[in-house]
């Protein structure tokens, strides 16, 4: 639990300070998701 915390706080994290846009943050939103969704399935 502690896992998915810390890639969902990161993913947070660099897409706020990566994406210009709101389109941009859309786009890194559904990448950090479907990050997690992988981890989780992975378990």
């Amino acid at each position: 639990m502690k896992t998915i915390a810390t890639v969902l706080a990161l993913s947070f994290a660099f897409a706020l300070a990566g994406c210009n846009t709101v389109r941009g943050a859309g786009q890194d939103i559904q990448k950090a998701g479907s990050v997690i969704e992988d981890a989780t399935k992975k378990k």
